[in-house]
């Protein structure tokens, strides 16, 4: 006899802060209007110009209804409402070595260390639906993997595809440039995430600057759905300031990562970014995030992109790599190198760790 499958149950944000924060100022993207080629071009000025100044951007009318949203943040929380015994069955082998599919558990990096205070961060990670490989689950994910791969291959053509043709249309790049290198069926380390910030006392919460250190993520763009606790911050490349991201209704926040910052030689901006102390009216609260991080495929090399009119005519030629010489790396030799970074247990904001090289030719930079 089949066993039932057990009720998600509704899922509720939590209010709004109601503190006056110094909220970044970013732009929306309307995929809506993106069917005309002057609705196209307008929006690809309005995402260039967003990845060069602030990083972070909105999406709206992306064709994903906020039940289907909210359905995943169920799913999400059921899972970390798992013991904790449960959810370390998959921890992936070789987690120290960068492996990142499954479950990381919290309490593997040290975030102050004046207090010996430890992070509470929990993530699962799901691969992309490609028939690479069978990624073991718990049954509250199993039982749900044909919804959950629906959301995810939504995020493809609904939203990343037509981001991807208007990076392209701002490059002056014919509009498959990017969706070429993006296929959902190619292999690539793209993954969905669950990820729960939990809660610090408030008298651990009075003794930490933040809860993540500034970092940028090593893919091309990282899509995180709205979040009410307000505590992601970003840091202007413009201008070095650090605000807070405001969550937006009805929207995707978006931000550029590394591997497109290889591919612009340095044009599009990597966008720095933390997750700090919420405001003392959200304290009381777990922070649930959902978030896609998508990457080039496996085998495509990060050499700056050469076909682009206006990559040539801004001098932007050459990235780290190609500046200092060294062998330029695949997408999954960068991957890899710096998921093994990210992922050891010594991290820290000691100088031997926040600026180590990843691969000849690129160091980490501090940037708390």
């Amino acid at each position: 006899m089949p066993v039932p499958v057990s009720e998600l149950g509704t899922f509720n944000h939590v209010p709004e802060t109601k503190e006056q924060l110094d909220w970044a100022d970013l732009v929306t993207v309307d995929l809506s209007v993106i069917g005309t080629p002057e609705g196209k071009k307008q929006q690809a000025d309005i995402l260039i110009s967003a990845v060069r100044e602030k990083g972070f951007f909105y999406v709206k009318n992306f064709g994903i209804s906020q039940e289907r949203v909210n359905r995943q943040f169920a799913l999400g929380k059921k899972f970390y409402e798992l013991p904790l015994e449960e959810k370390l069955k998959y921890v992936p082998q070789g987690l120290d070595e960068g492996k990142f599919n499954g479950y990381v558990p919290a309490g593997r990096r040290v975030i102050d260390e004046e207090n010996n205070i430890r992070d509470k961060i929990e993530i699962y990670n799901i691969p992309k639906f490609n028939g690479d490989f069978r990624h073991d689950h718990p049954a509250v994910i199993e039982e749900r993997l044909d919804e959950v791969e629906e959301f995810a291959r939504a995020l493809h053509t609904e939203v990343l595809d037509p981001l991807f043709v208007l990076l392209a249309v701002a490059l002056e790049l014919p509009e498959d440039f990017f969706t070429k290198i993006h296929q959902y069926q190619v292999k690539s380390e793209d993954h969905l995430r669950y990820m729960r910030y939990e809660k610090y006392p408030p008298e651990v919460n009075a003794k930490l600057k933040n809860w993540s250190y500034g970092h940028t993520d090593l893919g091309s763009f990282t899509l995180l759905f709205r979040q009410p606790v307000a505590a992601l911050q970003i840091k202007y490349p413009s201008t070095n300031e650090w605000k807070w991201v405001k969550p937006q209704d009805a929207t995707l926040t978006v931000n550029a990562c590394d591997a497109l910052q290889f591919l612009t030689g340095g044009y599009v901006k990597s966008t720095v970014h933390r997750v700090t102390v919420p405001p003392k009216d959200q304290q009381h609260v777990d922070r649930l995030g959902l978030l896609y991080f998508s990457r080039p495929h496996n085998d495509v090399p990060l050499n700056t992109i050469k076909e682009s009119p206006v990559l040539q005519r801004a001098g932007y030629t050459e990235n780290e790599f190609e500046q200092t010489g060294n062998p330029v790396p695949t997408v999954e030799q960068w991957t890899f190198a710096k998921q093994k970074w990210q992922r050891t247990k010594a991290g820290h904001l000691k100088k031997d760790w926040a600026t180590a090289q990843i691969l000849p030719g690129f160091n980490e930079k501090i940037y708390a």
